[in-house]
């Protein structure tokens, strides 16, 4: 299954080579925009999922499309021997390993350039596995997640944590005012690659979210799939597991 949305920049590109250079272009100004976008919720959102990676007191830890490693480093927390994120942007990861090696933790965390629909791991390697405001952005969705549950062990977990639609009243209605009209004029203000924001805003209206992912999840041969919406349902929390 492959999303499609409007070209980010470049029609001669595919996808992913588009994604990957939208994210090379802003990725030192990524972090603050984040934050300023989402009023610092994501911070919260994050936290949800190292505690739900923690409780299954994972040995190693693989996290696809790490960007500049927020979630990585907080997935310091669950006392992991080893972290690996993996990003198809260079840039990202390059800010990413200096905010790891301000916090010490290069030793638990290591950051590498890597395609999450060819991962380049064994099967059975990673007790827990996650992606945060990534899998929107893959090229071919399902081969992304069948590739998730090749490298992760039995009984490991999968967390996704991506935005999502709220459903209900007057929620729904705020929610597509603030994507279409408030989102892309903050990243006018901010921001140096304006369509970049134009395409992470459509990308995040038109993407699968709530039972349609599960459904996805299940096709792929997940088990244990369940979602939980956060903060009125303008993101959501997914979490799977492996036969």
């Amino acid at each position: 299954m492959s999303i499609k949305v409007t070209p980010y920049k470049d029609s001669d590109l595919n996808k992913k080579q588009q994604v990957t250079k939208m994210f090379d272009t802003i990725s030192k100004e990524y972090d603050g925009l984040n934050r300023v976008i989402s009023f610092g919720i994501d911070v919260k959102w994050r936290k949800k999922v190292v505690a739900i990676v923690g409780k299954t007191q994972p040995e190693n830890i693989l996290d696809i499309a790490t960007g500049t490693g927020d979630l990585a480093i907080n997935l310091a927390k669950t006392n992991a021997k080893e972290i690996i994120g993996l990003d198809i942007s260079e840039g990202m990861l390059e800010v990413g390993r200096k905010k790891v090696a301000n916090k010490q933790l290069d030793q638990t965390i290591q950051m590498i350039v890597g395609d999450s629909e060819n991962l380049p791991f064994s099967d059975n390697t990673f007790d827990a596995i996650t992606v945060a405001f990534g899998v929107r952005n893959f090229e071919n969705l399902e081969k992304g997640l069948s590739e998730i549950l090749r490298v992760l062990k039995p009984n490991g977990i999968f967390v996704i944590l991506e935005t999502s639609v709220p459903e209900k009243t007057p929620y729904k209605q705020g929610y597509k005012f603030y994507t279409k009209y408030i989102l892309p004029t903050i990243g006018k203000l901010f921001s140096k690659d304006q369509s970049a924001y134009s395409y992470l805003c459509e990308s995040a209206s038109i993407f699968p979210h709530g039972e349609a992912l599960n459904n996805i999840l299940r096709k792929i041969g997940f088990i244990n799939v369940n979602n939980k919406p956060q903060t009125f349902g303008v993101a959501s929390i997914y979490t799977a597991s492996k036969q």
